[in-house]
């Protein structure tokens, strides 16, 4: 059991290194493909708005497959795509790939997910979804430093490692993932849309998309960002990738503790005021290697606290459509990763390559502004006491 679910999370694994490893790679890829480093940028903002768009449709499209069938066909076209992007000959070429990769993506991560709580009883539900969604966790760990220290060489070394993860997932799942329960019909794209009539999913997927845009802005172009400190050096950024990739597993830990105790709404606020004071200080931070690691430390650990309390603000709007909103919030997520991609390109055009995270302190400031306009103060015990003891139902 715990090994089908490794094997699982192996695939998440992959899927997080492809989607965040660009980051360390894009400047080989300029160089190679002989395009600029705005142009290399748009490889992430394609992978981040294809996934966000094929996600629902591909999930429609497959509902009544197999799920077994569906995690194959997806680790496979995930596995080829990666495969042709080591062997992309010009830019084009590679941009098709990322789109294969993207559908790939997913289609495997959703389904992932389900397939895990199919693996253990009811009460171990979340403990298994949170071991596959480790996987991605771990790629900010692992993976991504690993792909741009291969990187440093060739980048078609990072592409040939992502091909062997998800080569691997999908040798060990033929081997040992069987028996899985049918699967039932799926709603369609139209119900799948359906919450978005209500205004406080409006709000909260904005708020998603808002994050992810300011977290995202600067994550993709950071080797960029922390040049003067790494000296262009790849050894430097590796660890700079390193030292962000252990705060994000820490932020991933300490914010569901952090959500339970003090609640959504002071999660995001505080995380999103000390995220906007993060992205203003690392122009500052940036000259020198232990203020670029300060930096890696503070700011994946406030990110990541504040996507744990994202998803869970949504689901807390409605609870019976969990899983929708939980999908909206996915989709909002990598449409902010591709909207990252042309707004930190055209900030590095136009406020240049050092005062450019000033437009994720702007896109962090109005994730704040959303959550104080829209996202009620809890009630104090005492006040919610009171209210239960004069209410109809208290007496």
């Amino acid at each position: 059991m715990r090994l089908r679910l490794f094997l699982l999370a192996l695939g998440a694994f992959a899927v997080g290194t492809d989607s965040m490893v660009m980051t360390g790679i894009l400047d080989g890829i300029a160089d190679d493909l002989d395009t600029s480093l705005a142009a290399a940028g748009q490889l992430v903002t394609v992978f981040g708005l294809a996934y966000a768009l094929l996600a629902p449709v591909l999930a429609t499209v497959t509902a009544r497959w197999d799920r077994r069938r569906v995690l194959f066909t997806a680790l496979a076209v995930f596995t080829l795509a990666n495969a042709l992007s080591a062997l992309a000959p010009g830019y084009g070429t590679l941009l098709a790939t990322r789109i294969l990769a993207a559908a790939g993506a997913a289609l495997y991560t959703p389904t992932a997910n389900a397939v895990a709580t199919t693996l253990v009883p009811p009460e171990r539900r979340g403990r298994a979804i949170a071991t596959v969604l480790g996987g991605m966790t771990v790629a900010t760990v692992l993976g991504v430093p690993l792909g741009a220290y291969l990187g440093r060489a060739d980048w078609r070394w990072t592409m040939w490692l992502v091909t062997a993860l998800g080569a691997a997932a999908l040798a060990g799942l033929a081997a040992l993932l069987r028996d899985l329960p049918a699967a039932t019909a799926a709603p369609g794209i139209r119900e799948r849309l359906a919450p978005l009539r209500n205004r406080q999913v409006i709000a909260g997927t904005f708020t998603t998309f808002l994050v992810f845009v300011a977290v995202n802005s600067v994550y993709i172009y950071l080797a960029t960002a922390v040049r003067p400190a790494t000296g262009g050096d790849q050894d430097r950024l590796s660890l700079i990738l390193l030292m962000s990739g252990l705060a994000s597993m820490a932020g991933n830990w300490l914010g569901g503790r952090l959500v339970d105790r003090l609640g959504v709404r002071a999660v995001l606020l505080t995380g999103g005021v000390l995220g906007a004071l993060a992205y203003g200080a690392l122009p500052l931070l940036s000259g020198s290697m232990p203020g670029a690691l300060c930096y890696a430390a503070v700011s994946p650990l406030v990110g990541w606290s504040m996507a744990v309390a994202l998803p869970h603000r949504l689901v807390s709007v409605d609870p019976p459509s969990a899983p929708l909103l939980m999908s909206l919030n996915s989709s909002a997520l990598y449409l902010g990763l591709a909207a990252a991609g042309v707004v930190g390109s055209t900030a590095i055009d136009v406020l240049g390559g050092r005062w450019f995270p000033v437009v994720s302190v702007v896109a962090m400031a109005g994730a704040v502004a959303v959550t104080l306009g829209t996202v009620r103060r809890p009630p104090r015990p005492q006040a919610a006491e009171e209210t239960r003891l004069v209410s109809p139902s208290g007496v």
